[in-house]
């Protein structure tokens, strides 16, 4: 079951947050691809390989790396000042990019200048500290890093990830996205979770749709 406060969309999951949860089952590396709205408060039934909300599909989720190469570092502190919530977003009680949220992770990607990458600070407490939430973070700026205008016009397809650690308590960490490439109305992106020293505690790969 996927609890309210993990919305991402106001009556559905957050892609990124669902996805980790699925791969908290699968193993790490993963890869998830979501084929319906998570529904939220609802029983949900895995099989090893797939979820299910009653007899509907939700997601499909396989051990799989992610083979790319993150761009240079952005420090916290140009992560900070680039940082900027999205007020015309049409999810704004996204768990993660919700401006209207106290209690989610409140990454809030955005251009950096001079570089073609997005980046936010993110600094977990002691309740945010499990790989699940480290998925969660790789997920939303690779929305920003799509180039789509606005977030509410791209939707998570797919996201592989691999987390090499979670980060502690308090650790002052910084995400950055960027675009891998479109096609059409598919748009892939890769973003990365950067510990305090730098270290890489995750990576992840996305596809994103623009809706018909």
């Amino acid at each position: 079951m996927i609890a309210r406060r993990f919305r991402g969309p106001r009556d559905s999951g957050n892609g990124g947050y669902t996805c980790g949860v699925i791969a908290d089952l699968v193993g790490n590396p993963a890869e998830v691809t979501l084929r319906a709205p998570p529904p939220l408060e609802r029983p949900l039934r895995f099989d090893g390989r797939r979820l299910w909300a009653g007899h509907e599909l939700v997601a499909e989720a396989s051990r799989a790396g992610v083979a790319i190469e993150p761009p240079e570092p952005v420090s916290f502190d140009d992560a900070v000042e680039a940082a900027t919530p999205d007020l015309g977003s049409p999810f704004p009680e996204c768990f993660v990019c919700g401006h209207a949220r106290e209690d989610g992770l409140r990454i809030f990607a955005a251009p950096v200048p001079g570089r073609d990458v997005v980046a936010a600070p993110w600094v977990p407490d002691e309740s945010l500290v499990e790989p699940h939430f480290v998925w969660a973070a790789l997920d939303c700026p690779g929305a920003y890093a799509t180039g789509v205008p606005g977030r509410g016009t791209v939707v998570l397809a797919r996201l592989a990830a691999d987390v090499r650690r979670v980060p502690h308590p308090g650790e002052r960490c910084v995400v950055i996205g960027w675009s891998l490439g479109d096609d059409g109305r598919k748009h892939e992106a890769g973003t990365v979770l950067l510990g305090e020293d730098g270290d890489m505690l995750g990576v992840g790969r996305a596809l994103w749709i623009e809706p018909r």
